[in-house]
């Protein structure tokens, strides 16, 4: 007789859900870490024992106690919503918890001179991804998940797959950044190679393409 499958905990439905509906990898983990952290503050009751007065009085020790920023409280509202409708599809009342407060100031910013003095306190492949970050305009894990094919040295551009709000752009590959990206590529590969060769190299791939593809992400 085969065995009776297990069913899956919670939090591993969740992230599966989260995969399902296209989220970043970072918001998956962030989400997933919110539920698991309600869940902590509740004694580890089941999401489904609780409802609105809890992710309240969640979202108010946050904000009361943890003193977090208000758009950390919003992320953490949002992965119980999430929760709740898209996993447990279960309906929650408008929730009415303490908020915290958004910090009235003005935001911090660098001028060309402190950047480029930033930039030049840095070497090797951070100068580069810095480079990369204030000329093109790209953001930290839009950069990080750059492909070789997506950099167009010839008409000096970047594609941006999957950017914020899931949207494709291009946007400008600064001059300066040509021959070090061009050199870093090339020892790139080199490691690369001797990674495949030694059982190594393997990259996240996003959505069902690693089911899709299995070996696609080692090619």
């Amino acid at each position: 007789m085969p065995q009776e499958q297990r069913p899956k905990k919670l939090l591993d439905q969740m992230r599966e859900v989260l995969q399902t509906q296209h989220y970043s990898i970072r918001t998956e983990d962030a989400y997933v870490d919110w539920a698991r952290r309600f869940i902590l503050f509740h004694q580890k009751r089941h999401p489904k024992e609780m409802g609105t007065a809890e992710i309240e009085a969640f979202l108010t020790h946050l904000a009361v106690e943890r003193h977090v920023a208000a758009s950390t409280q919003n992320q953490a509202l949002s992965a119980l919503l999430f929760l709740y409708k898209a996993v447990l599809h279960q309906k929650v009342e408008s929730v009415d918890a303490v908020r915290a407060r958004k910090p009235k100031r003005l935001p911090t910013v660098l001028t060309k001179t402190d950047a480029l003095r930033v930039i030049h306190a840095m070497v090797g492949v951070p100068q580069l991804l810095a480079k990369l970050l204030y000329g093109s305009g790209v953001r930290a894990l839009e950069c990080a998940r750059l492909r070789v094919k997506d950099v167009d040295f010839a008409q000096h551009m970047l594609l941006v797959r999957d950017g914020k709000g899931k949207k494709d752009r291009i946007t400008m590959l600064p001059e300066n950044v040509v021959a070090p990206l061009q050199e870093h590529l090339a020892r790139a590969e080199q490691v690369y190679a001797t990674d495949l060769v030694e059982g190594y190299g393997a990259v996240y791939l996003p959505y069902a393409l690693e089911r899709k593809y299995p070996h696609a992400n080692r090619e």
